[in-house]
């Protein structure tokens, strides 16, 4: 691949995860009693925008970049609504936050700019996608150094704010804390709370609504990336030409497993930060903890090309269900925190190997007058329904091994591993994908 075509692309990786990496994090806890003060219902419209928009975008945004809008041009038009969308949000907040005794804030209007950021940006995650395999000549071996800038991206907007909601004037200096370690978990748990916390909050949503409308001018540089009447199918509806390839047993299968995985996947964000507390990870270290699987998936996007190569697509995305496995089978088992915290390695494994993997294998045997409708129906599953399953499935799951607030994670975990495991037996037993890619542009591919 043309190493300038390569900078552009991992640029557009980059800043695509920065956006989402810099406002998601802050906003735990942002938008309830302790922050903005909106009703459980109403931080509930907050937080289902975005899987809600992931199902939207496969009928709509997805089929529009299709049909009708070259991919950069309609990334470029995303990012800079959706950013400045998300700069209202921030800038709703930092008033909200900036003096004592300010307004009850006017919960319709962050809705209005939460809902729009979402409909906007998610398509957005299929579109990069599409571009980058547009114009990759060989998408097993380059997508994943390409896309493994959208892990230092999210890194890169995560971590700081770690540091920039810090209580600095409570924070000892390394030597009066005793050394780097020390001084280190003095700065990661000594943060600022109240007002104060909230009003640095603000500039995280702030920061991701200015990397938005920057990524937003900078797709103007990308490869020009057209649209595609249709060809074989002749079918304008693309979202429509996709769902019927579904109808060929081994893309049916990994459509159920990517649904499971999907679920499983967002049920350890949802357990990690109160296990890894359980079991003795001191709390100003539980999200540095989590980041260790996002330095692990750095490396395993960088050999995963080798890894297809050698394995093939089957065996490379059983290892990567089976990574859910042996992390949710290890925290029932050994509630130790040192073990809690270095099976998180396998969550480069979990995505790299499964979730990567599907994309690239999608990109080759779908039909590409449908590529982005084909991307947007599984993130349809891994970004809307999965998600959405996962809020309401792990929770109740919780609430039957919880008594007088003690939680049995020896048998509640044991739930998601199971799923994961029943998920890469499927996989092992009935999935049987191309071994090349289709020839003809259109083409069903040669199955097994």
């Amino acid at each position: 691949m043309n190493s300038a075509i390569r900078f552009k692309l991992s640029v557009m990786m980059f800043l695509e995860f920065f956006i989402w990496g810099a406002w998601l994090p802050p906003s735990f806890g942002f938008f309830g009693s302790e922050g903005l003060g909106f009703t459980d219902m109403q931080q509930l419209g907050l937080n289902i925008a975005f899987p809600v928009s992931a199902i939207l975008a496969m009928f709509f945004s997805n089929q529009f970049v299709d049909r009708n809008f070259a991919a950069q041009r309609f990334l470029a038009f995303s990012q800079v609504v959706g950013g400045l969308a998300m700069l209202g949000f921030g800038y709703l907040s930092w008033t909200s936050f900036r003096t004592e005794g300010a307004a009850v804030p006017n919960y319709w209007l962050f809705f209005a700019c939460m809902a729009i950021h979402c409909l906007l940006y998610v398509p957005t995650i299929s579109v990069v996608n599409s571009i980058a395999f547009a114009n990759m000549a060989e998408p097993q071996k380059d997508f994943g150094p390409v896309r493994l800038w959208g892990t230092i991206g999210w890194i890169a907007a995560s971590w700081p704010f770690i540091f920039i909601l810090a209580d600095w004037a409570k924070i000892p200096s390394m030597a009066e804390a005793g050394g780097f370690i020390n001084w280190l978990g003095k700065a990661l748990g000594t943060s600022l709370s109240g007002r104060e916390l909230n009003f640095g909050k603000s500039w995280a949503f702030l920061t991701a609504g200015i990397a938005s409308v920057l990524l937003g001018l900078f797709s103007l540089t990308l490869p020009h990336t057209p649209p595609k009447p249709a060809v074989e199918s002749g079918n304008s509806l693309a979202w429509l030409e996709a769902m019927k390839l579904l109808k060929r047993p081994f893309l049916f299968v990994l459509f159920i497993v990517a649904l499971i995985d999907a679920t499983v996947h967002d049920g350890f964000f949802f357990y990690a930060f109160t296990y890894l507390g359980k079991v003795g990870v001191p709390s100003n270290w539980i999200q540095p903890a989590m980041t260790v699987g996002q330095f692990a998936e750095i490396g395993t996007m960088a050999v995963l090309g080798y890894v297809l190569k050698t394995l093939g697509w089957r065996y490379t995305m059983v290892l990567g269900v089976l990574g859910h496995t042996a992390r949710f089978a290890a925290w029932a088992f050994f509630p130790d925190p040192w073990a809690a915290v270095a099976v998180n390695v396998l969550h480069g494994i979990c995505y790299a190997f499964f979730f990567a993997t599907l994309y690239i294998l999608v990109d080759e045997v779908f039909p590409k007058d449908a590529r982005t409708s084909a991307q947007g129906l599984f993130n349809f599953l891994i970004l809307g329904l999965g998600p959405i399953i996962s809020r309401y499935l792990w929770p109740y799951l919780q609430s039957l091994h919880e008594s007088n607030g003690v939680i049995n994670y020896r048998k509640l975990l044991l739930y998601p591993a199971g799923a994961s495991a029943a998920a890469a037996l499927i996989l092992l037993l009935f999935f049987w994908p191309p071994a090349t890619q289709p020839k003809v542009e259109g083409a069903p591919a040669t199955a097994h």
